[in-house]
């Protein structure tokens, strides 16, 4: 599970160039509509039922004209919403864990993950029609200063699997902390485990966290549960399967094997948590 979450991490963002947005820097639209709508987003579009961008952003109360951060944006499904929405009257910046420390599988894995903060800069720039160092992206570790305190909303999507296996969750999120304005809020999207399961039963290896555990490593980290959604829960999905939660769409593990299966499920049964910085 370690050598997935250091391959996610380096993963390039899929970004569509050219028609991004034709008019330039600068240039966006405050409708969310508009901006789920956009030609850069038709291969992304398929996915809408099951992430519910439009409800999801509107529970976690993200406005266009916030200061917004993403955490792990791994393929840029949610970037692509995200920066286009907020760029122009707001700001998006972009986060990862910091590349230091960790263990590799090969040089080529640790060049990808020390070179993603260039490769997403350049990637978005390119897509959005402005110079990459006009970009804002940091590893936790070189967020500046001068952006402490400052942070509307943080989103974390699907990644706190991640930071529990990786033994990271305190560090990320004590920066994530430091970002945030005193009012500032994290929202959270988080594969499911049913509930009552065990932490033994759902370590974060198979995808799957009980929300107790999310909640658990929030309030360690300083903060308190706002309010939850269902927006993004599939009674569909069992959330037992021995391949994880990759066994689903839209990794399908297994290829053709029971992909018809698969493909009737959907995507994985979601937890949508909204926090706070706790008094």
């Amino acid at each position: 599970m370690r050598s997935l979450l250091l391959a996610a991490a380096a993963l390039p963002l899929a970004f569509t160039a050219a028609p991004a947005l034709a008019d330039g820097h600068g240039a966006h639209s405050a409708d969310l509509a508009e901006v789920l709508a956009h030609e850069r987003r038709d291969d992304d579009r398929a996915r809408d039922q099951y992430r519910n961008p439009a409800e999801t952003l509107a529970f976690f109360q993200v406005e266009p004209d916030q200061t917004v951060v993403e955490y792990g944006p791994g393929g840029g499904w949610y970037t692509r919403v995200l920066a286009p929405y907020v760029m122009g009257s707001g700001e998006y910046i972009a986060i990862n864990q910091d590349s230091d420390g960790r263990t590799y599988r090969n040089r080529l894995q640790e060049a990808r993950a020390k070179g993603w903060t260039e490769r997403f800069k350049a990637d978005l720039a390119e897509a959005m029609g402005m110079e990459a160092d006009e970009v804002m992206a940091f590893e936790t570790d070189e967020v500046p200063e001068e952006m402490l305190g400052t942070v509307d909303r943080v989103m974390i999507f699907r990644s706190m699997h991640g930071l529990a296996n990786g033994n990271v969750a305190d560090a990320v999120l004590g920066t994530v902390r430091n970002m945030l304005a005193d009012d500032g809020m994290v929202g959270v999207v988080q594969h499911r485990a049913p509930e009552g399961a065990s932490f033994d039963d759902y370590a974060p290896a198979p995808g799957y966290m009980p929300t107790e555990r999310v909640l658990a490593i929030f309030k360690a980290a300083g903060f308190e549960l706002v309010s939850s959604s269902e927006i993004n829960a599939n009674p569909k999905d069992p959330a037992n399967w021995e391949g994880g939660v990759w066994t689903l769409p839209p990794v399908l593990r297994y290829g053709e094997q029971d992909r018809e299966k698969y493909l009737a499920i959907g995507e994985s049964d979601r937890m949508t948590l909204l926090f706070k910085k706790a008094d």
